[in-house]
This record gives structure tokens, sequence and C-alpha cells, in this order.
């Protein structure tokens, strides 16, 4: 029987995949704009296999929180911290599926191959076109820093719900089995 209080196993597997692929997808991008060395263009492959993968995995993911939910938050938790938590987690999903599909369009739009996996060439999604590189690489450039500061407020939350509150909301996503939390104060 399914646990009330936790996410399915198949949610928690796909968040911490996910979360592992997004880092990467940080450190990638950092260390793509600052080399020009050969490195460029195997790190170039890793961003798009990964970003391409990630694509896939949203999808799945969002799949199965249609299929199994999600726990409820606590009801003591404050009104504006429960929807903050419900727009970030529409801003997460958002650009989890926007980032990859703009990279993608963008090399569409400078007529660049989008081979992923070792050797799967997928289709231009987007017309080639400079100006419209220009305004995709642009998008996909700013989302970014957006991106990464919602994962950094992201992080901050459950850091909060762990360490301060200690409400069961982190270990309704938890990797690590064990006992419930305990309450604050208690």
């Amino acid at each position: 029987m399914a646990d009330p209080k936790k996410f399915s196993p198949l949610q928690r597997v796909l968040h911490w995949l996910m979360a592992i692929c997004i880092l990467t997808m940080f450190f990638v991008g950092v260390g793509m704009v600052s080399t020009v060395t050969p490195k460029y263009l195997r790190l170039i492959e890793l961003h798009k296999t990964v970003g391409i993968l990630l694509l896939i995995l949203v999808v799945i993911r969002i799949a199965a929180r249609w299929r199994y939910g999600a726990p409820a938050l606590p009801a003591n938790l404050p009104v504006p911290i429960k929807l903050a938590a419900g727009l970030s987690h529409y801003v997460l999903y958002g650009l989890m599926i926007v980032m990859p599909l703009l990279g993608w369009a963008m090399l569409s739009a400078a007529n660049y191959p989008v081979v992923v996996f070792g050797g799967l060439r997928l289709p231009p999604i987007a017309p080639q076109g400079e100006l419209l590189h220009t305004v995709l690489w642009d998008a996909h450039h700013y989302l970014a820093f957006v991106f990464f500061a919602v994962v950094l407020a992201h992080l901050s939350a459950a850091l909060m719900h762990a360490l301060i509150r200690r409400d069961g909301v982190f270990e309704a996503m938890s990797p690590l089995p064990g006992p419930s939390m305990r309450q604050p104060g208690g």
C-alpha cells in the first residue's frame, strides 16, 4: 500500500535523477561558455544529450504526478508558503520543459545538427534563421539564470522543511527510507 505522506518510489527516483541531471547541466553550461578548448565540443554534446534526457524524464514525471498525485502539504503550513510551493513547482516544471525545447530550437535555427545519445540525430523543430537563432539563444541563456535561481529557492525551501520546520515535507521526497521526522517541539 502506498504511503500517503510520501511521493511514489517512481516519483522520488525521477526527482533525484533529474536533480543530478539539472546540476550537471548548470556545470556543463558554465563550462561551455567559459572555454574555447577542444573540450567545448564534448561539453556541447553532453549538454544536448542531458537536455533531451531531461525533456524525456519530465514528460514521464508529469505522467507519474498525474497518476500518483502528491502528498498533502501540512495543514499548519502558512498560506503564503503553500502558494509559493505550488507556484514554484509550476515554474520548475515549465522550465524543465521549455529549456530543452529552446536549446533544440536554437540549434535548429542555426542549422546545427542535434545529435544525442552518441548518434541519434533529432529533426529540426524551428526554421533556420540568424535572427531566430539569436532570440532563442538569448532566451535560453537568460532563462538559465532564472532556472538556477528557482532551483536555489527550491533547495532552500527543502532545507527549511528538513532542518527548521521538520514537518515531513522534505521526507515526502527524500530518497532515504526512515522513520517519520519528529514534529517541532516534540
